[in-house]
């Protein structure tokens, strides 16, 4: 099993490196003995997934399905309505994520089997009551569930790629997982390592299906998808910036916050979330532009939430899918509920060191294309309201 030494070291250094930093001890302990224990476990587990399921050895990834664009855009709302069609797609669930082999897997449904027959679902009822302790005051922001669908490149935890540790501690001018398009060595061997994990999923799913992947992060990794899966297809969702831009800047805010870190403290790896939030609107766009030939959509945000039955037909033309009437007759049923869409999460774009005119000047072409509201326009209109009022 791959493992990323390099992300590894750099991590190490960081934290070893850190001045009054209360949880060092235990991240430092977390680093040295948790990391290399529980990743030389997942390791053996891995290799022995070719001994015990030799059909891994022929597993294929035929035409995946990945969802890109900036986080909070709508891929989430997107991967669920598909995720629905489940005769045709496969996809991880959170709690897969954190057993990378198959025979990890396996074990963990045959005790999931033995405790529904043998305790009835004792354990089943402490897991969900965890699992709302747990996530449930933060379902309002993102909806997460051990037993829900999420981007599967928490997969690669085990493996030392992973956004997490920048989540943990805000370092994201110590390692780069957005980028991937312009690192040639790491993505070869990233989306290798990601390819063999997702095998391992198609199989434990029946190994027929097709994997259907959502993760805003992989707005940075079109073209390393491409070149991984040359048959891949690639829906973008796009969403007016000032809606969302500000959001996952709250959200990461929110997650450094809660764990004691201060404006000060998380201000660069902020500045740099920032930067990267404008790659991810762009970087789709370029990537694709150079690769007609790769089925793709980019699926509007306000198409899906208005009319999401018409839209997801769209999406299923443009991939060159069609529909069992099953999942069509559940998608006509789903409509009206998702046009009610909209998440509870509150944020200004005034809490951040970002103007309204950067995100329209930067983002220019894209406020053509999509018909976005103006920035500016909708300054000088609120403006002149004042003036007229005053």
């Amino acid at each position: 099993m791959y493992f990323d030494f390099d992300y590894y070291w750099r991590v190490l250094r960081h934290v070893w490196k850190l001045q009054d930093y209360p949880s060092k001890p235990k991240m430092l302990l977390r680093l040295l003995v948790v990391v290399p224990l529980v990743s030389t476990i997942h390791a053996v587990f891995f290799l022995l997934d070719y001994v015990f399921f030799p059909r891994l050895w022929s597993q294929q990834m035929r035409a995946p399905v990945f969802i890109v664009g900036h986080g909070r855009s709508g891929t989430t709302l997107l991967h669920r309505l598909l995720a629905a069609d489940e005769e045709r797609f496969s996809y991880p669930l959170y709690w897969e994520m954190f057993f990378p082999s198959l025979l990890e897997k396996k074990i963990i449904r045959g005790l999931g089997w033995l405790d529904q027959r043998c305790l009835g679902g004792a354990c089943r009822r402490k897991l969900v009551a965890w699992d709302d302790k747990t996530f449930g005051p933060y379902r309002h922001m993102h909806y997460m569930s051990l037993w829900a669908s999420e981007e599967d490149c928490f997969a690669m935890t085990a493996a030392f790629v992973t956004q997490q540790w920048s989540l943990d501690i805000p370092m994201m001018d110590v390692i780069d997982i957005f980028h991937v398009d312009q690192m040639p060595q790491k993505r070869k061997r990233w989306l290798h390592h990601y390819r063999e994990l997702m095998k391992r999923q198609l199989l434990l799913n029946g190994g027929d299906k097709v994997h259907l992947a959502k993760n805003p992060v992989m707005s940075g990794w079109v073209e390393a998808l491409i070149e991984a899966f040359p048959d891949a297809r690639i829906l973008v969702m796009v969403r007016d910036p000032v809606q969302c831009i500000p959001s996952v800047l709250k959200l990461v805010e929110v997650a450094w916050g809660s764990r004691g870190w201060t404006r000060e403290d998380y201000g660069t790896s902020l500045d740099l979330l920032t930067d990267i939030a404008f790659e991810h609107f762009h970087n789709p766009h370029r990537v694709l532009a150079r690769h007609p030939d790769t089925p793709q959509m980019f699926v509007d945000y306000r198409d899906l939430t208005t009319d999401p039955q018409a839209t997801v037909n769209a999406v299923y033309a443009a991939l060159g899918m069609t529909m069992t009437p099953v999942y069509e007759s559940w998608l006509a049923a789903q409509a009206d509920r998702e046009r009610t869409h909209n998440s509870k999460f509150e944020y200004s774009i005034d809490d951040y060191d970002l103007s309204l005119q950067r995100i329209e000047t930067e983002l220019e072409t894209l406020y053509q294309r999509y018909e976005w509201p103006r920035p500016s326009v909708t300054v000088a209109a609120e403006k002149e309201a004042d003036h007229e009022s005053s």
